[in-house]
């Protein structure tokens, strides 16, 4: 597995990749001594089958679950989203089709081979850029 040297992201500190969603759903749950039947029962309309899907990276809570399970476990969404790890397909796809010189440079990171550390000490590099 491969690991980071702690890297801070939206107030999440990202040991290493085995980090996921689910992991922190699941601590947050037995934290709280719940099972997925009673968590289920808390947020309702959604089922424990469904949760433990969650949790264990079968499935993707829509943007509604995740702002429940935000608003019941007192986190922030951006902390939870931040441990997706879906890859943003689309929005890569409408940012390199809206730039050319996105895609090329996201193709010369994978021609390159360029692995996760590098490209998040990259981003820790350079500050962030003010929002419009």
């Amino acid at each position: 597995m491969r690991r980071f040297d702690s890297i801070l992201y939206a107030g999440v500190c990202l040991r290493s990749m085995g980090n996921s969603l689910g992991d922190r759903l699941r601590q947050l749950r037995e934290e709280r001594d719940l099972s997925l039947r009673e968590l289920a029962q808390h947020l309702g309309g959604v089922t424990a089958a469904h949760l433990s899907d969650i949790e264990f990276g079968r499935r993707y809570p829509s943007d509604e679950l995740l702002a429940k399970l935000a608003r019941f476990f007192r986190v922030s969404e951006a902390q939870l989203r931040a441990l997706d790890t879906r890859p943003p397909v689309e929005e890569i796809r409408r940012r390199a089709q809206a730039d050319p010189a996105f895609g090329i440079a996201l193709r010369r990171l994978v021609d390159k081979e360029v692995t996760p550390e590098q490209i998040m000490g990259l981003i820790q590099q350079k500050p962030e850029k003010p929002k419009k």
